[in-house]
């Protein structure tokens, strides 16, 4: 098992992915109840999905964002040598 990284663990809270794991699996829990259909646990995985495909697209953003990025000093330094 990878160690775990403790410096992203603030962002899948502001997130919110615990919640949105523990819902699924309370999901579940209803459907092997029978409390809800099939459809309906298909329903609320899909937008779990998409859900994750946004934090996806969030974290690839910040990654791309943040090896781009430069001291303000840098850019200051670069537009007056043009």
């Amino acid at each position: 098992m990878a160690a775990r990284d403790y410096t992203t663990a603030p962002i899948a809270d502001q997130l919110g992915i615990p919640s949105i794991i523990a819902g699924l699996c309370g999901d579940l829990e209803q459907l092997r109840n029978g409390e809800i259909t099939v459809n309906d646990a298909m329903a609320r995985s899909m937008l779990a999905k998409q859900i994750f495909n946004g934090v996806r697209l969030y974290l690839n953003g910040t990654k791309l964002l943040s090896e781009n990025a430069r001291p303000i000093s840098a850019i200051d330094s670069k537009d007056s040598s043009s």
